[in-house]
């Protein structure tokens, strides 16, 4: 069954795979040897599956090396990585990269399971349907998440067009009466709701919920159904298709994803898009593009957001003489970064505006803060080389966003925390990492050791700046410098302590 709890059981486990039935002893029942589990040496490996070559993301291959499967698995899905979009985009890659499996793997796609189900986890579901069509969805707990990612991208017609030319997948009663209604065939869906409930297939909520899917009238007689727990894909879809829709924003961030179709309102189109923007599963222009389509006819909340947005857009833009467009911008700036910094999305705000903030004419501390922005967007090094410092914050973030931070003051802790993982490179490989991590790089755990690094960071972000210098310096070792900076980076801008 599938780690994440509330998948969707659109298909049943072949039989032999729900292990031995409670109660039933350990007992021979022969004296031939056991039998050998074999696989052929030509067999697809799932767990090196990916969407992103070697050539892309300046990996190896053998990133995984000899660390257990179940410890890799483990280790991402206990990944915490909110804090950093730095470290959410090493992650992605991670997640996303074509890579030899683990020495241990044996083919029944543990690891790759565990890639997809954080991808889920992230409502990255774009990303995690291309990882699974890459791999193929020919196994049950393949398939269940495809299934799962289609109802939330609307896209259920093809989940269920799969299901009828899949014979060897089979589909649970819940999903079989979905998909016959969806085609048309209310009376086979019917039969096939009885006779699953006849066989004790269908539970009693799955039943109710499903009897006023195919007869919406009863909802006059009977009233609103108590909501089924846990929520899945497939339950949710049912509740929208009665007229009893639940909110996306009370259920994990996957669901977020059918919220960004045009049956949603704006407002709650805006908000999954916050929430998904904010761990980077979609692009900021994609929240962009929401926030600037029309004059928000509300206030408070997101509607705050919008209208400093908007405004800011217009100052940006403003064709007025340069000390009054000038004016203008740094008061647009002042009203929308701390509501940016209130909904975590400096970054994806830095991505879109941090070059456009440039050479506006900015002064004090508008030109202070349209620096640190700068400084957040994919252009930093070129934005740190033409900005003179005019404070010792200044000249640091200067010289770490050009790789330099050599006579420069450490401003504050967490300046001389990133320094002192910086230094590491003027010292032997032998002493620039602690013992534990030097013995996961020589010993062929560089993946591993890459997990506890990114876990270091976010660490680093919640406040604990002792766990930041030897999560640098690895990353200075294995030669990741842009992650390496724009963390550091991140780390002396952004304020994640909650």
């Amino acid at each position: 069954m599938s780690a994440i709890d509330w998948l969707s059981k659109s298909v049943a486990m072949p039989a032999g795979r729900t292990g031995r039935p409670t109660g039933k002893a350990d007992v021979a029942t022969g004296a031939a040897p056991a039998a050998i589990s074999t696989l052929p040496l030509d067999a697809p490996r799932i767990d090196a599956a990916g969407v992103l070559p070697t050539s892309v993301t300046g990996l190896p291959r053998g990133l995984w090396g000899a660390t257990p499967t179940a410890t890799l698995a483990d280790m991402i899905a206990r990944m915490q990585v909110s804090a950093l979009p730095a470290v959410q985009d090493l992650l992605y890659t991670l997640l996303m990269a074509e890579l030899d499996p683990p020495f241990d793997a044996t083919g029944d796609g543990q690891l790759f399971l565990a890639r997809v189900d954080k991808l889920l986890a992230l409502g990255a579901l774009d990303q995690a349907g291309a990882l699974l069509e890459i791999a193929g969805t020919d196994t049950p707990q393949a398939f269940r998440r495809w299934f799962d990612v289609a109802l939330l991208t609307g896209d259920e017609a093809r989940a269920c067009a799969a299901i009828r030319t899949r014979p060897d997948i089979a589909p649970t009663f819940p999903a079989r009466v979905f998909c016959l209604a969806r085609s048309g065939d209310w009376t086979a869906a019917a039969l096939s709701l009885r006779t699953g409930e006849a066989l004790g297939f269908v539970s009693q909520a799955e039943a109710d919920l499903m009897t006023h899917f195919l007869d919406p009238t009863l909802l006059e007689q009977d009233g609103p159904l108590p909501p089924p727990q846990p929520i899945t894909p497939l339950t949710w879809r049912l509740l929208e298709a009665i007229g009893e829709p639940i909110p996306t924003n009370t259920l994990p961030v996957a669901f977020a994803q059918a919220d960004l179709g045009p049956t949603a309102g704006w407002k709650a189109q805006i908000e999954a898009a916050e929430r998904l923007a904010r761990l980077g599963a979609i692009p900021g222009n994609q929240l962009w593009g929401l926030y600037t389509r029309a004059a928000p006819s509300a206030s408070g909340g997101v509607w705050e957001r919008v209208r400093a947005l908007r405004a800011f857009e217009r100052a940006l833009v403003s064709t007025d003489p340069p000390a009054a467009a000038a004016a203008t911008l740094a008061d647009a700036l002042a009203a929308v970064w701390p509501l940016m910094q209130a909904a975590d999305l400096e970054v994806p705000f830095a991505e879109l505006y941090g070059t456009r903030l440039q050479g506006k004419g900015l002064t004090g501390d508008a030109a202070r803060l349209a620096f640190e922005i700068g400084l957040l967007s994919a252009d930093y090094e070129e934005i740190a080389a033409a900005h003179t410092p005019t404070t010792p914050r200044e000249a640091f973030l200067r010289g770490l966003a050009r790789g330099d931070t050599g006579g420069v003051i450490l401003p504050d802790t967490m300046a001389r925390a990133i320094a002192r993982g910086l230094a590491a490179r003027a010292l032997p490989p032998d002493q620039a990492l602690p013992p534990d991590m030097t013995d996961l790089v020589t010993s062929d755990r560089l993946g591993e050791a890459l997990l506890r690094a990114m876990d270091a960071l976010a660490r680093g972000a919640a406040g604990d700046p002792a766990a930041v210098p030897d999560a640098i310096a690895l990353l200075q070792r294995v030669g990741l410098q842009d992650t390496l900076r724009r963390s550091a980076l991140q780390l002396m801008l952004l304020d994640r302590r909650g």
